[in-house]
């Protein structure tokens, strides 16, 4: 990037400030805070004139990046160095990065000189600083912030309200954080996304799940799509208590209101019908969700536990072929699973297929040979026959490997034996 400002700097052709802002963001986006400076400062080497766009850019790609001093620096000099002039944005700026720093008391006194500066403190200049008191639980005067907001004539928006909620809720009060929302809903507000995962984390927290349900609900029927975690969260909390064919059905109405299915959520109700024994059911959601979807690896093993741990462990192999089958590789915690299940239910031959399977994909770690060699090996009459040919296997594996790797290079192998005759 800063080689391409070079070049341009040195051709003759003309740019507009729009370019030195998308600049000075993706620098922000890039996590280089000290670019984004230099950028602003090049500017006018180009002439170009700088204006509060590209200061206000600046800003806030600082505040990203948690340099509140500098934003502090930049706002004090915008005039006398940088022949900008501030405006209302740009103070909200300053604001929220002293907010954030926890200098809610130096954000106190901007908003006191802002009409100094010629500026009239918005919504959004008392939205931030009341939830700069509330983020140090600080109530009393966010209280007070919020009265003082009300007598200046301004109309608590979604934000507003939703940064009041939170901050009882992390005082654990969670009563007056549902008041303030039926004070919202009263007042002609609608609660946004952000609201209502606010009020479903708290009613999470305080495991009502007929509360979080109903939200959660009411967010599906104002076509918010819910994040993932939150999703699990209330599946969880309603299977947590025995719900979980409501989980099930909240499923299946998340799917029919466009929400994509998804992988945590999926891992989340399969575990939960195999702890109810409802394994067929996790079988049948897992395989509609496969024919649009690719599973992860951990619903796999989820899956895979569940029909072990009821003993119908060849469900399970069935389920590990399927995997290898679509180009899932199995972790050393799937085949575990299995030989674990298997040993139980004394099939160590059907074990020793499995780690068979094991060897040839190369994924065993130490744990898997100690579970293969104290539980499996022992076990088969001809259990030292067995391991002898596995061994066998995997080092003819690793000759086919080999043998291509050197075919492909032109080169010959010298014939080694696999092992003394």
């Amino acid at each position: 990037m800063e080689s391409l400002i070079s070049q341009l700097q040195n051709s003759q052709i003309k740019c507009g400030e729009e370019l030195f802002i998308t600049v000075i963001r993706n620098y922000g986006l890039a996590s280089l805070p000290k670019l984004a400076v230099k950028t602003f400062l090049r500017i006018e080497n180009f002439n170009v004139q700088r204006s509060v766009l590209s200061l206000n850019t600046l800003l806030n790609v600082l505040v990203q990046n948690k340099r509140y001093d500098l934003v502090q620096f930049m706002f004090k000099n915008s005039k006398t160095k940088f022949n900008v002039i501030p405006n209302i944005f740009t103070a909200n700026i300053l604001i929220k990065a002293l907010c954030q720093k926890n200098d809610v008391e130096a954000a106190c006194k901007v908003l006191d000189e802002m009409p100094v500066m010629g500026m009239v403190p918005n919504l959004v200049t008392y939205t931030t600083i009341l939830g700069g008191y509330l983020a140090r639980r600080d109530m009393l005067n966010g209280k007070r912030v919020f009265r003082e907001l009300l007598d200046r004539g301004w109309i608590p928006d979604a934000t507003t309200y939703t940064v009041l909620m939170d901050g009882y809720c992390k005082l654990g009060k969670f009563n007056e954080a549902v008041k303030v929302m039926d004070e919202m809903e009263e007042n002609g507000v609608d609660p946004n996304e952000i609201t209502y995962g606010v009020m479903i984390e708290a009613f999470y927290k305080e495991k009502k799940s007929g509360e979080a349900l109903n939200l959660f609900n009411d967010m599906l029927q104002k076509k918010y799509i819910p994040s993932s975690s939150l999703s699990c969260k209330v599946i969880d909390l309603l299977c947590e208590e025995g719900k979980v064919e409501e989980g099930c059905y909240l499923w299946k109405k998340m799917l029919k209101n466009d929400c994509l299915p998804d992988n945590a959520i999926l891992s989340t109700l399969i575990h939960w019908l195999c702890k109810e024994g409802k394994v067929w059911e996790a079988r049948k959601i897992f395989d509609e969700f496969e024919k649009g979807s690719v599973p992860s690896l951990l619903t796999y093993n989820t899956l895979i536990n569940g029909f072990c741990k009821i003993g119908n462990t060849m469900e399970g192999i069935r389920i590990l072929e399927e995997m290898l089958d679509k180009g899932c590789l199995p972790n050393k915690a799937t085949y575990n699973i299995l030989i674990e299940g298997l040993h139980g239910l004394g099939k160590e031959g059907e074990a020793g297929k499995v780690f068979s399977i094991a060897m040839s994909s190369r994924r065993v770690d130490q744990s898997s040979w100690d579970l293969f060699l104290t539980k499996i090996v022992g076990k088969l009459d001809d259990g030292v026959d067995f391991l002898d040919q596995l061994l066998l296997e995997s080092a003819l594996s690793m000759k086919q490997v080999v043998m291509r790797k050197v075919e492909h290079e032109g080169n010959k192998l010298p014939e080694v034996p696999l092992a003394n005759s």
